[in-house]
């Protein structure tokens, strides 16, 4: 009698154990299914900034959201099975610091009460953060002893009230600043010159001509401080252009004269076979006289 009693009581210990472990598991089985995202990334260039992460979803979708220090969550990229996401238009106020959350969700009609699995970005900030790209060299100029460049600046997703683009220069203002780098052509001594404008002037040596890039620099960032660098230009390019230029333009002003000449001639030519044939055709008419 005292073994059965025993064996009751291991029995009932036994069943109290698996009903413990039965309670620590996910009571929706579908979740099992899901994996949450791994590797998850910042892309960002000049603002425009894309969210990556991994794993390819197979029977699920993502849906991302994301916040602020000073925003509130937003969806973004609802049930996609993307493993990218566009987040520009939610981080326009550049300088506050982002997360997101990637959130992995079954697409069934039956409904759930928990939360659905998710994982956690690394913080943003895209003011501190987001690449610089290249800088364009908008016009330059080679006159005696100076050299003049204009430098365009890369332009960013985010617009003005009038639709129009804003530039890094709006966002950036006075922390924003341009090196320029130049040598004399077929040397290999470099120079450098700096403005917080747009424009360089600079003295060189007459007539020399010279080769220069320049590159954009966010001074109050400690990585990420220098933009990509700009195509290389030379004067020497610019004088070849305009000599080639001219060279056309006399061909032209040439092939157009000798037409204009040519012109002259013709009708030279004809008013006089004209006035040849005019005065014949008088002289044929005109009466006799008497003797």
């Amino acid at each position: 009698m005292a073994s059965a009693l025993d064996a009751l009581v291991a029995a009932c210990g036994r069943a109290l154990l698996l009903a413990a472990l039965l309670s620590q598991l996910d009571p929706c089985s579908g979740n099992s299914e899901l994996s949450t995202a791994v590797n998850i990334t910042w892309s960002s260039i000049n603002f425009k900034t894309i969210l990556q992460w991994q794993p390819v979803p197979t029977n699920y979708v993502y849906t991302v959201k994301i916040s602020g220090i000073n925003s509130n969550w937003e969806k973004v990229c609802v049930h996609t099975k993307e493993t990218e996401c566009d987040v520009t238009d939610k981080l326009e106020k550049v300088k506050d610091t982002y997360t997101a959350h990637i959130v992995s969700e079954m697409l069934s009609g039956t409904e759930k009460f928990e939360e659905p699995p998710y994982a956690i970005s690394p913080k943003f900030t895209p003011y501190n953060q987001t690449k610089i790209g290249t800088p364009g060299i908008q016009t330059y100029e080679l006159t005696d002893s100076k050299l003049k460049v204009l430098v365009e600046d890369p332009l960013t997703p985010y617009r003005f009230p009038n639709k129009s683009f804003k530039s890094i220069r709006e966002i950036f203002k006075n922390d924003l600043e341009y090196t320029l780098y130049y040598w004399k052509d077929q040397s290999t001594g470099k120079k450098e010159a700096t403005t917080k404008s747009n424009q360089f002037e600079i003295s060189i040596d007459k007539g020399e001509n010279y080769c220069f890039f320049v590159q954009a620099t966010i001074l109050s960032r400690r990585e990420n401080r220098k933009s990509q660098e700009s195509k290389v230009k030379c004067t020497s390019d610019q004088i070849n252009g305009v000599a080639a230029y001219g060279t056309e333009v006399i061909i032209i002003i040439a092939a157009v004269a000798i037409v204009i000449l040519i012109a002259i001639i013709g009708l030279s030519v004809t008013l006089y076979k004209c006035k040849k044939t005019r005065a014949a055709k008088e002289k044929e008419t005109m009466p006799l006289t008497d003797v």
